[in-house]
């Protein structure tokens, strides 16, 4: 099962379509890394950067990822970390534990995303009422229709 544990890294603009293995491609535009699972099955690994998903960590010659990438729905099941382009096997986790760990990553991401919405609209309701709130387009352009008539 376990594979390759050294990897090269790319920095692309578009993830190619045949991905070679052990090869790590960084799309900062798409914010996504897609890698070939590391356990040798030949299935693309998508890990999303933001802070819900995964962390990339560059150093200026190779690159990390946090959290661990578990790949629980693929049939390999294989769990691993990259640290500095190596795959740094972990143990293989029950049924158990992956699923406590969907259900904390669910409650997590709904906390994250509506507590964060929740700020933003209060940013957007005080400015609109404090007068700071951004003019629509209409009111810009009264404005500029105003001005030179002027």
């Amino acid at each position: 099962m376990k594979n390759k544990t050294v990897l090269t890294h790319e920095f692309v603009e578009f993830i190619p379509d045949d991905p070679l293995e052990g090869t790590l491609y960084v799309s900062m535009r798409f914010a996504t890394v897609v890698h070939k699972c590391c356990c040798g099955c030949g299935t693309e690994v998508v890990t999303p950067l933001s802070p819900m998903d995964w962390k990339l960590i560059f150093d200026g010659k190779t690159i990390s990822l946090e959290p661990s990438i578990g790949n629980w729905s693929l049939e390999c099941q294989s769990h691993y970390w990259i640290r500095g382009n190596q795959v740094r096997w972990a143990r293989q986790w029950s049924q158990e534990e992956i699923n406590d760990v969907r259900a904390y990553d669910k409650y997590a991401r709904n906390n994250y995303y509506s507590r964060n919405s929740e700020v933003s609209s209060n940013i957007s309701e005080s400015a609109h009422l404090n007068g700071n709130a951004k003019p629509t387009i209409m009111k810009r352009l009264k404005k500029l229709l105003g001005w030179l008539k002027s």
